[in-house]
């Protein structure tokens, strides 16, 4: 099923100070996480967490998404996860690195957020047959425990996907997310510079 492009503005309003102290707070701990431990976990590479913050509240005022399931592909210490349910949405991630995961349930549970983060791969069990998925993509693991079935959700249960892709790597989430999300779902992507995408899965 295809994907078709939304156009949407970056809302412009001031961040408000909890989100700003959210923020900060992760930054300071992804520099620690880079300094200690980047060897160890080398796909680990975050988003702007403020433009994709922004980009929630005009997906959010516009009314783009059709339900308030939203999950994080790669939801390394689980900030836009955060960020998205402080925006009223049910928002839960999936990470495949066990270190990550712990981080996310400290800056969750230190700033009195309610997610869940499952560990995990965020690729469907029995998509791999109907994708060209890479063999050497940390993030893209398909080895390892199923996050859905943690999670006790299924890939077509969620309204909002967050992924932020590797460059090159684009084409195998957009195809990933047509191939395992309902129709009518939106899929927000990030690519550094380039800034951010956002699609929906159309009949």
């Amino acid at each position: 099923m295809p994907l078709v492009e939304i156009e949407f503005t970056v809302s412009p309003d001031p961040i408000p100070a909890r989100v700003a102290r959210l923020i900060a707070d992760a930054q300071q701990r992804v520099e620690k996480f880079s300094d200690q431990h980047a060897a160890s976990v080398p796909a680990f590479v975050p988003s702007d967490f403020e433009q994709v913050y922004r980009a929630l509240v005009s997906l959010e005022s516009a009314h783009l998404a059709a339900g308030r399931r939203f999950i994080e592909w790669g939801s390394g210490i689980g900030v836009i996860t955060c960020l998205a349910e402080g925006l009223g949405f049910d928002a839960v991630g999936i990470e495949i690195e066990s270190q990550l995961v712990e981080m996310a349930e400290a800056l969750a549970d230190e700033h009195g957020i309610d997610v869940q983060f499952a560990r995990g791969s965020f690729v469907p069990r029995g998509a791999e047959p109907r994708l060209e998925m890479p063999d050497d993509v940390a993030w893209l693991a398909t080895i390892g425990p199923d996050g859905y079935e943690e999670l006790q959700l299924e890939p077509d249960e969620f309204d909002v996907v967050f992924a932020y892709p590797w460059p090159g790597e684009e084409q195998v989430i957009f195809d990933l997310f047509a191939d395992s999300a309902a129709v009518g779902a939106l899929l927000l992507t990030y690519h550094g510079q380039e800034g951010l995408r956002l699609q929906r899965k159309v009949r």
